[in-house]
């Protein structure tokens, strides 16, 4: 079967669902390949560079259509280009289902498969063909480097001669994919970078990228990442309105301000309102990826720049992965390889459409004269939620004086039984050793027994404040080793030596550790 990618037809695009290398590896899928002449040449691949690759360059876009078996689209399908799918053929590319009602009841109509690159269910078999993701990460590097242009000053402190320029304090509202990349590039270029997100798993890992995140004063149920597929859902008014206290205070010290929250289905929430970017600074930048949904800034203009009285500039482009189109098309052509993979398990050129797959089943919207969407939640949650451990119940009196009892008996026979087994090896030395010999060895074992009972029985808690008494007895173990080591027995000798080098390497490698154990406990 063959499989084409034509020429976007949506203004201003520039990038391409089929790559140069992709297409070597679906050809060892068993696919034939074909592309519109030109379709690559925007995103820098030429129709040379295809030919090279064994892929056939067609030259109109109905010549690709008429010809393909499956078409792979970055965009979602123009009405026109709708009315060119038939009962054969299989469309692989972003859809927008939610609001694209008349364009799959067309392609119903049609009798033709759909699968929507943006309904791949977030689970980890899927991250392969996660094109979201793959676009957001670069749309979140992008958004710095966006904000990085309009904005009048370095990211990154410095202290010169001619003076001292404090680092940019940015603030990345919603830490996903896109808000994750954006933690990245701001930290990578040296600016003080701020982060929230309504999801609490997320903050290790803003903290890992070297970023501070923000918490909110706020007593609320949160959000568990494994029940919403790793989005954000719906807050309640109250913790809106201490997420928006939050994010005034904050205001007037921020620089830049980049926007990513997104709830799957709806209209981007309003986080930044008019008068907190009326409180910003002079020459401060806001970076709305969130404009196409309505914008997570009341004053976002969709596709436009704009600057405001006070002298903010707010940015609402929607194209960011566009504006790296070499990148962005071989992130999504990887994409789309990798779900012809999972159609096409035998590796035969003959793709099947297996609606028992989580992956297939997630991302397939239309599909045998039916709409599929919305398709039912996968069996695997998007992120693993831990176990919750059984609350232990509560112990009468009673029951804790048994169990104190059973744990002194336990340690009692324990004791009786080391008592024992020293006792036998202590007869078996004394039965070979000389008697000047068996007299500093009895010393010897009391000495390791009674310092065991002594540390064994403190608390792990206290085992750091103990280290200067371990210390003081090391000290008194090296002068008695000292007062032995002029014994007449060769054995005395070995052992008083051996005592004296392992002492000393507890005292000083003891008071190296507290020195530096003490070192981060100092302010700087």
């Amino acid at each position: 079967m063959k499989i084409g990618a034509p020429k976007e037809v949506f203004d201003g695009e520039a990038r391409v669902a089929m790559t140069p290398e992709s297409a070597i590896q679906l050809q060892k899928l068993g696919y034939e390949c074909l592309i519109e002449t030109g379709a690559g040449k925007l995103a820098g691949f030429s129709d040379a560079a295809y030919k090279e690759a064994g892929v056939e360059v067609v030259k109109t876009a109905a010549a690709l259509w008429k010809g393909a078996d499956i078409i792979a689209k970055v965009r979602p399908p123009s009405p026109a280009e709708v009315k060119r799918l038939t009962k054969d053929h299989t469309l692989i590319s972003f859809f927008n289902p939610a609001t694209n009602d008349k364009g799959m009841e067309a392609a119903r109509a049609s009798g033709a498969s759909v699968i929507a690159m943006e309904m791949v269910p977030r689970i980890s078999r899927a991250q392969k063909m996660d094109a979201l993701s793959s676009m957001a990460n670069i749309a979140g590097y992008r958004a710095v480097i966006e904000a990085s242009s309009n904005f009048g000053r370095f990211f990154t402190g410095q202290i010169t001669a001619a003076g001292k320029v404090p680092p940019a304090r940015v603030l990345v509202i919603g830490a996903g994919v896109a808000g994750l990349a954006a933690i990245g590039t701001s930290t990578s270029l040296g600016a003080v970078t701020l982060a929230f997100d309504v999801r609490p798993e997320v903050a290790e890992q803003v903290e890992s990228m070297g970023a501070e995140f923000v918490y909110l004063d706020f007593e609320e149920d949160q959000q568990d990442g494994a029940k919403t597929g790793g989005y954000a859902s719906v807050s309640s008014p109250e913790f809106r309105e201490a997420q928006l206290a939050k994010f005034r205070e904050l205001a007037p010290d921020i620089d830049i301000v980049i926007t990513t929250a997104l709830i799957p289905g709806r209209d981007a929430p309003e986080l930044w309102t008019e008068d907190m970017v009326k409180s910003m600074k002079r020459g401060s930048v806001i970076v709305d990826l969130a404009a196409e949904k309505g914008g997570n800034c009341k004053l976002t203009v969709m596709d436009e720049k704009i600057v405001t009285e006070n002298g903010v500039t707010i940015v609402g482009y929607t194209d960011y992965p566009s504006r790296m189109a070499a990148q962005s098309s071989s992130l999504y052509a990887t994409n789309i390889r990798h779900m012809m993979a999972d159609l096409t398990p035998e590796k035969d050129g003959t793709p099947i459409h297996n609606m028992d797959d989580d992956v297939i089943r997630g991302a397939t919207v239309v599909h045998a004269g039916e709409i599929t969407y919305p398709p039912p939640p996968p069996k695997v949650n998007a992120i693993a939620a831990k176990p919750k451990k059984p609350a232990a119940p509560e112990l009468t009196p009673e029951q804790k004086r048994a169990q104190e009892v059973a744990a002194f008996k336990a340690q009692t026979k324990n004791q009786v039984i080391l008592l024992g087994v020293g006792a036998l090896l202590m007869l078996g030395v004394g039965m070979v050793a000389p008697v000047s010999f068996l007299q500093h060895f009895i010393v010897f074992v009391l000495a390791v027994f009674i310092g065991f009972q002594v540390i064994w029985g403190v608390a792990h808690s206290l085992h750091t404040p103990l280290m200067a008494i371990t210390n003081a007895i090391s000290s008194i173990i090296i002068l008695g080793a000292l007062m032995q080591i002029g014994s007449g027995s060769w054995l005395v000798i070995i052992l008083s030596a051996l005592a004296v080098f392992m002492a000393g390497i507890n005292i000083f490698g003891g008071f190296l550790v507290t020195r530096r154990m003490l070192a981060m406990f100092q302010k700087s």
